[in-house]
């Protein structure tokens, strides 16, 4: 369904705001590099703990295993921020009207 003039009038307004809000730009998620590979890192000791472990004890299998689920966890939370940041990077016109912008658009301009 388009929108009506008063709506895209509305929208203009808005992102003509937006822009001018110096601001706005700085805010948002921000994500550490570091804190992402040290998530990673995790995740491998733990696979490699959960196989060990399977040689030595269920115990410490079961434990590897624990670290490998919350460290999974923790590293998909990073990575859907780094999503929300990357789409933050977009300008505000792109995410209002819905597309991407193109590859050959960025390299372009």
């Amino acid at each position: 369904m388009p929108l009506s003039e008063e709506e895209q009038r509305i929208l203009r307004q808005i992102e003509q705001q937006l822009e001018q809000d110096p601001t706005f730009s700085q805010r948002g998620y921000r994500v550490s590099r570091r804190r992402s590979l040290l998530l990673t890192f995790g995740l491998i000791l733990g696979l490699v703990i959960t196989i060990g472990g399977l040689a030595v004890n269920f115990v410490v299998a079961f434990a590897g295993f624990v670290l490998v689920l919350v460290m999974a966890i923790m590293l998909e939370s990073e990575l859907r921020l780094l999503g929300r940041e990357r789409l933050g990077q977009l300008p505000i016109s792109a995410w209002l009207s819905g597309r991407r912008p193109d590859v050959d658009d960025d390299v372009n301009h």
